[in-house]
């Protein structure tokens, strides 16, 4: 099963050029998401990589990246086609993005888990429009940190 992990606000934004707007004030969904991801096969694309300073702990972490010269840090497994690598994945799989990996690789998730801000951050970079293609499952009480409201919903393909 491949699954989606994300936070987003009002108008689908996930990030501006400069990264994601909320970093540091959401503890709770990042805690939410270390917790869902932690022991799983991972595929991030090659902008997140860079963010990231170790792979995360736990499980595989590989990267959707375009050329295969590209030398990767420690922890980190080259992946050159994002879609092939999904169709021939054993087990689960956690699609972390970034936008363009979440865009070329849409048709094939399963699951979508949400952290939905209750804002628009004007961001430039957007998650896909899903509402016609998922049903929500579940979708918790809001609550706020730092000023932000958001809830965590899961989704199935319908």
């Amino acid at each position: 099963m491949v699954r989606a992990i994300v936070a987003i606000d009002t108008k689908r934004g996930l990030a501006d050029d400069h990264g994601i707007p909320w970093q540091g004030k959401l503890p709770t969904d990042v805690h939410y998401y270390h917790d869902k991801i932690q022991t799983a096969t991972i595929l991030m694309g090659y902008g997140l990589y860079k963010e990231l300073s170790k792979p995360y702990p736990g499980g595989i972490n590989y990267v959707a990246i375009a050329d295969k010269k590209e030398a990767l840090s420690t922890g980190f497994e080259a992946v050159l086609d994002a879609r092939k690598f999904l169709d021939n994945a054993k087990g689960d799989v956690w699609n972390v993005g970034g936008a363009g990996l979440f865009a070329s690789t849409f048709d094939q998730i399963d699951e979508l888990y949400i952290t939905q801000l209750d804002q628009d951050f004007h961001c430039t970079k957007f998650f896909p429009e899903y509402k016609n293609d998922f049903e929500m499952l579940s979708e918790t009480t809001p609550q706020t940190e730092n000023g932000i409201t958001f809830t965590f919903q899961v989704w199935k393909r319908k």
